[in-house]
């Protein structure tokens, strides 16, 4: 018998109205994660680098959407953007970490926008 992954959820739902992604688990913890939030948090190389400070400032993701969600195996779902973007996979331990670490992340990420002088303009609704 497989001992139980502690970062697997327990639940995972699309909820395109609110545009997040709502990820529930066992241990009571629940997150909704924006579209944008995961769109420029993706685990893949486009986004991520190949390195260490590789990471590209994803900019103009402010109102994207995700068309649908793939199973991968039983460790991970795969995001279909409609940006076209659909090669992270967003693995059970790196949604819990864009959980866990929502509040920091996404101030990093408004600061880099500032930085570089990029107007971010959210629908209505949105953070």
């Amino acid at each position: 018998m497989m001992p139980a992954d502690d970062d697997a959820p327990t639940d995972i739902k699309l909820r395109r109205k609110s545009k997040v992604i709502e990820v529930s688990y066992a241990d009571g913890r629940h997150y909704s994660l924006p579209f944008e939030y995961l769109r420029t948090h993706s685990p893949s190389a486009e986004v991520q680098g190949h390195g260490p400070g590789q990471d590209v400032l994803q900019i103009g993701k402010e109102n994207v959407q995700v068309l649908g969600m793939e199973p991968i195996g039983r460790y991970a779902v795969r995001l279909l953007f409609d940006d076209g973007h659909d090669t992270g996979l967003y693995t059970w331990k790196y949604l819990r970490e864009l959980g866990d670490g929502i509040d920091a992340k996404w101030a990093r990420y408004l600061e880099r926008l500032a930085g570089i002088g990029y107007d971010r303009k959210p629908a209505s609704g949105t953070q």
